[in-house]
């Protein structure tokens, strides 16, 4: 009978053991899973953070594109030669016009007249009597 207990106690312990063994691959397997989880999330997140700086791009290319016709464009040229360079077309006069602080020193000035209210009676009263 010893030889059987001995036996017994050997296959408890295998069993205990081999659950053990197993409990702890599961538990391996299922962090696994979790990091994997975590890993695809984080590079979603990514993706998405790297599609948004693509449109961001994209629109301020849109706009670059739209400038360069409009700097490109006939009535450009043309202002940048009129306000930058002073320049006129043939038979046009420029006129150029005094700074602001300028023409404000030869404006006449406008003298604003303060509101007065009139004298409260008993003053009236006392400079008749006195």
């Amino acid at each position: 009978m010893a030889i059987n207990t001995l036996k017994e106690k050997v296959k408890l312990i295998g069993e205990k053991s081999l659950g053990f063994f197993l409990l702890i691959l599961l538990g391996i397997f299922i962090l696994s899973i979790v990091r994997n989880f975590e890993r695809v999330r984080e590079a979603e997140m990514l993706a998405k953070e790297g599609e948004d700086e693509v449109r961001k791009l994209r629109d301020d290319q849109e706009k670059l594109k739209e400038e360069i016709e409009k700097v490109q464009s006939e009535e450009f040229v043309e202002k940048q030669l009129r306000d930058t360079l002073g320049m006129a077309k043939e038979g046009e006069i420029i006129i150029i016009l005094p700074e602001d602080d300028i023409v404000r020193k030869f404006a006449p000035k406008v003298e604003m007249e303060e509101e007065v209210l009139p004298d409260p009676n008993w003053k009236k009263w006392v400079k008749l009597f006195l």
